[in-house]
């Protein structure tokens, strides 16, 4: 195989970002030949952006019967984000995920257990991975330039949404239709780079406010303390009710510290051990010596950059920048905040899988969005899985 070809499912925002730079050349290696969709109109909307030799299909079904693409990227509402994995998989094609992996962790090992036995390439789309700044912060503490994790602070409420926002469709922001707020909607990137650049915390306590500042049912705003198996301590805060919000992304280590914010990075680092110096030292009142360096970071970000390194994959055999299976950390995480929040006690990470998924249903059962044409049409367009398998 010199070239991959490539399905589409779910052409709305972000499949159609991603239909148009696939038509416009911009992934070697790869050609957009289809596009999926519950909704008849995208047919025309994927000619109109991504060329009229474009084939449509109302249903993954259909798409996989036709036997025309190699892989698939899937773009659709997060509960089919599985399913709609495992039955590729089963069909003998690679995939790349929209984020987040799925809404719960036993759902996303279903998913991972598949793409095991598959052996085709499986990415997420966490673009931010290929951002500079984050691989040059993932690299200070993987290779121990840091020292040891002590606190990790990520601020991110800079997320701010208008009602108008959550009023735009019923789906939005409700149990059933999109399996959570901020979290599941707007954070999982941020939580991927917690983990895949921090490690997994042990344990957390969160706070969750469900509809603080918004006319909704799930969660916009986040207070989160977590604990790490050396006994480092993190605070995760979230919000889509603040303006203007800030970005900011703080490690301490034994040699200092990084910092994250408007879009540099700077990295504090002390001149010798902070817990030796501490032992040691003699004065009353004093510190390690510190310089302040400012670390030069690259570019990246985009989302062809992942859809390059997964076809790399599909082709070559590179190693992929945003594994599949590493998806359900992102998950765990979100999944152990809500549970926390739910039980008003500490959760363990990963959490109980089982008693995140019934206590899931016991919201879903009592969602503002229940069983709408939407959710049958996605039903059926997911083949003979669903959201709830």
């Amino acid at each position: 195989m010199d070239q991959v070809r490539i399905g589409i499912i779910g052409f709305g925002g972000m499949g159609s970002s991603h239909g148009r730079y696939l038509a416009a050349g911009k992934v070697n290696g790869a050609k957009l030949i289809a596009v999926c969709d519950i909704n008849p109109a995208r047919g025309d909307d994927a000619r109109q952006q991504c060329g009229e030799d474009i084939l449509f299909f109302d249903n993954a079904d259909a798409l996989f019967a036709a036997g025309v693409v190699d892989a698939v990227m899937i773009a659709t509402p997060h509960y089919f984000h599985p399913p709609l994995a495992i039955q590729a998989f089963a069909n003998g094609c690679h995939v790349l995920s929209e984020k987040p992996a799925g809404v719960y962790a036993k759902q996303v090992r279903a998913m991972n257990e598949a793409a095991t036995k598959s052996g085709k390439a499986f990415a997420v789309m966490f673009n931010q991975r290929t951002l500079g700044v984050f691989q040059k912060m993932r690299e200070l503490v993987q290779s121990g330039e840091l020292g040891e994790i002590r606190r990790v602070v990520y601020q991110i409420t800079n997320w701010f949404r208008p009602q108008a926002y959550y009023d735009s469709g019923g789906w939005r922001a409700t149990w059933s239709g999109e399996g959570g707020g901020v979290l599941a909607n707007q954070c999982p990137h941020n939580i991927d780079l917690w983990q895949w650049i921090c490690g997994m915390p042990s344990r957390v306590r969160a706070f969750c406010y469900f509809g603080k500042y918004h006319n909704i049912e799930v969660e916009d705003d986040v207070t989160a303390y977590v604990e790490y198996p050396n006994g480092a301590t993190g605070v995760f805060l979230t919000t889509t009710g603040e303006a203007p919000g800030t970005n900011r992304f703080e490690i301490t280590g034994d040699r200092g510290k990084l910092l994250f914010e408007d879009g540099t990075l700077t990295f504090w680092r002390t001149r010798v051990s902070v817990s030796e110096f501490l032992k040691t030292s003699q004065e009353h009142f004093t510190r390690p010596e510190c310089w302040k360096c400012d670390i030069p970071t690259g570019g990246g970000g985009g989302h062809a950059d992942i859809t390059q390194n997964w076809v790399n994959a599909i082709l070559q055999g590179a190693p992929l920048l945003a594994a599949g299976a590493e998806g359900i950390r992102g998950v765990q995480i979100a999944n152990a905040m809500h549970l926390s929040a739910w039980i008003d006690d500490w959760v363990s990470v990963p959490a109980n899988e089982d008693l995140y998924y019934a206590k899931l249903q016991e919201k879903i059962r009592t969602s503002t969005f229940q069983k709408a044409e939407v959710v049958e049409k996605a039903m059926d367009f997911a083949g003979t899985f669903n959201a709830g398998s």
